[in-house]
């Protein structure tokens, strides 16, 4: 890559893709992680019905992309193809995970019944988060793109909108939580007959969704601190920072999810009843929601 002016400040500016020759085994080792995490999940979304999940299982296949760009980038360090096929999927594969999980919260409030504990309405949770995270995604995603251009300019261009998509992530991520938590409180407070049944392990998922909205806030934070320092800020120019605070992270957020799955909630409960209503006794019932 050619060194380039900082026209900004005057000064010469070494600019370059990377500062590092990308690890092959740290990259093929997440490619294998990513990978069989993905095919899990699709197994899941097959087994229970639960497409709302699709969106999750494709931000693990942009995982197993984009570390599989790294591999390519090890070979070929000044190569904008390779730099672009491991950058833009690594960098949008979380607002993919949060969308599925904005729409956890939304079935879950429906299938407790618990609509008036809400503090939006419940038809319009899941469309409020998930046009957020649409905004989110758009903006990192184009700002990659942006990045593209090889140049400094474009690359500071695009490191701007990778931020204000970050940002966007964040404000809306810590606005789910406030939800979230808030609706906690009112089913401890107020529990509906669904909630009281026991059917539906609903303090299980919550605390599922606020595990895997930290990880991915704090992964977004670091990525708004390692953008905003720039080309040559310290954290772009150490590979191990992108593997501690983003691929382990997004591998807890899926591994979190393969342990405890949320599946069909209202499909769950009808079954579970039915069985109930059909002599199954209880041990039986309870079987069936601790393998949930």
């Amino acid at each position: 890559m050619a060194d380039n002016a900082d026209a900004g400040h005057g000064e010469f500016f070494d600019f370059k893709l990377y500062r590092y020759t990308p690890s092959l085994p740290a990259a093929a080792i997440s490619v294998a992680v990513f990978g069989i995490l993905t095919l899990f999940h699709t197994w899941r979304i097959y087994q229970f019905k639960s497409f709302y999940f699709v969106a999750f299982t494709i931000g693990g296949l942009f995982q197993t992309i984009g570390y599989s760009g790294r591999i390519w980038s090890h070979f070929d360090t000044t190569g904008i193809p390779a730099f672009v096929l491991q950058a833009i999927p690594i960098l949008v594969a979380p607002a993919l995970y949060a969308a599925s999980i904005y729409m956890i919260l939304g079935r879950l409030i429906r299938t407790l019944r618990a609509d008036h504990l809400s503090l939006l309405p419940v038809k319009w949770v899941t469309k409020i988060f998930v046009t957020g995270d649409i905004i989110s995604f758009t903006l990192q995603g184009g700002g990659g793109g942006i990045q593209a251009g090889g140049t400094l300019e474009l690359f500071e261009i695009g490191e701007k909108i990778i931020v204000a998509g970050l940002i966007v992530q964040i404000v809306v991520f810590g606005f789910f939580v406030v939800t979230s938590v808030l609706f906690h409180r009112r089913v401890i407070s107020e529990p509906t007959e669904r909630a009281a049944e026991g059917y539906v392990p609903w303090r299980r998922h919550l605390y599922v969704l606020y595990g895997t909205s930290a990880l991915i806030l704090v992964r977004s934070v670091f990525r708004v601190i390692e953008y905003t320092q720039g080309n040559g800020g310290y954290l772009i120019s150490h590979e191990v920072f992108l593997y501690v605070f983003d691929m382990l992270l997004m591998v807890g957020v899926m591994v979190v999810f393969a342990i405890w799955y949320v599946d069909d909630l209202e499909a769950k409960v009808e079954s579970v009843k039915d069985r109930e209503a059909l002599g199954s006794s209880d041990g039986t019932v309870m079987d069936d929601l601790a393998r949930e």
